[in-house]
């Protein structure tokens, strides 16, 4: 059975996306330890050109793909790719979701299509598709490289992520991170820790805690779990609250109630609670309930108010009020008030007439 499942993972990486248009295919096999120097040539070629392969995908409903690009082929009824598919020589609108409609990918099967766009003698572009997305090349070259292995393209990507951003790229940067993060084999998890190491650029740190937290399951929040309460970069940890609350692991909100308590750092806490409130439920109530009471700063109690009010309506309107009657600090109570108002609910408008009216 394991056997059937990598032959036919090999199999699907020989040929080209079915969805792929409007390109000059030519297809090659990378022999084992070969993909860096294949790149290179084929880099060092004149005209601009793409350069794709496909890799395992993390498991889950991922899909990778644009919108609006294509729609009048859709519209036409022509081409109908996922999400409308992507003018790779356009600047398209590029999404990455989960769709619960969709079939589950499984872990390890192909399904993710890396691309690469070298022009005079650089790589410019680096996409992640859903090989499900259909891709128009815009007439270039297209070289597709067969029988890639993860590992080798894991190195490749890691190996550009930090030539992009030495270079300012973020936008590359980024995509080639999101391309690691998406390729669903160990190694990746260990590259995007790397860059997730005290000393490297700020910007890359982000990016990487992003990816971890959103796409690496157990593995990514046991990373996020060691790096981020620890850091003594307050920007860095308020930054990785958000990573967190992309964490689908249930010790996530765990480790945001306790950084909402614990972290020394007042706008730290006070993120904590913002992302908190974002995943709602009884823990992140409790949480900013605690804050309002019992958070030091003032500034940070002002966060808590802020964070009770993006709870859903039922929940926040009715602590709000409790907290506008309540609360023994005037300024606490002067952004409970407020608050209530954004909110246009009538309890909120009959407790703010009451006021009013004293």
């Amino acid at each position: 059975m394991i056997a059937a499942v990598a032959l036919s993972v090999l199999l699907a990486a020989s040929t080209p996306p079915s969805g792929l248009r409007n390109a000059k295919v030519a297809t090659r096999s990378v022999a084992p330890g070969g993909l860096a120097a294949e790149v290179k040539a084929l880099v060092a070629s004149p005209g601009p050109r793409w350069i794709g392969y496909s890799q395992p995908v993390i498991a889950g409903n991922h899909r990778m793909c644009c919108f609006g690009s294509l729609s009048d082929l859709n519209k036409r009824g022509k081409d109908r790719f996922c999400c409308g598919g992507c003018a790779l020589e356009r600047e398209s609108s590029f999404t990455i979701n989960n769709d619960d409609d969709g079939p589950v990918q499984l872990e390890g099967s192909p399904g993710l299509v890396v691309l690469l766009r070298a022009d005079r003698g650089r790589i410019g572009k680096i996409r992640a598709y859903d090989d499900s997305c259909g891709l128009d090349a815009g007439g270039l070259p297209f070289t597709w490289l067969a029988d890639v292995r993860p590992e080798e393209s894991i190195a490749l990507l890691g190996s550009l992520v930090r030539q992009m951003d030495d270079d300012r790229r973020e936008d590359a940067a980024g995509s080639a991170l999101a391309a690691v993060a998406l390729t669903a084999h160990p190694p990746a998890d260990a590259l995007l820790e790397s860059f997730l190491a005290r000393g490297q650029p700020h910007d890359l740190r982000k990016k990487a805690a992003f990816w971890t937290g959103n796409s690496r399951g157990r593995r990514g929040f046991e990373i996020l779990r060691r790096v981020v309460p620890n850091d003594g970069d307050e920007d860095f940890r308020r930054e990785g609250t958000f990573a967190l609350s992309q964490s689908p692991v249930s010790e996530a909100v765990d480790l945001l109630v306790t950084m909402a308590k614990t972290d020394s750092d007042g706008e730290v806490r006070g993120q904590a609670l913002f992302w908190l409130a974002q995943k709602a439920g009884d823990r992140a109530m409790k949480a900013i309930e605690n804050a309002i009471h019992d958070d030091p700063e003032e500034e940070v109690k002002k966060k808590a108010v802020f964070a009770l009010s993006q709870l859903p309506r039922d929940q926040a309107v009715p602590e709000l009020i409790r907290v506008a009657r309540t609360n023994r600090n005037a300024e606490v109570r002067k952004q409970a008030v407020f608050w209530l108002g954004q909110t246009r609910d009538p309890r909120a408008l009959a407790f703010i007439e009451e006021i009013l009216a004293r």
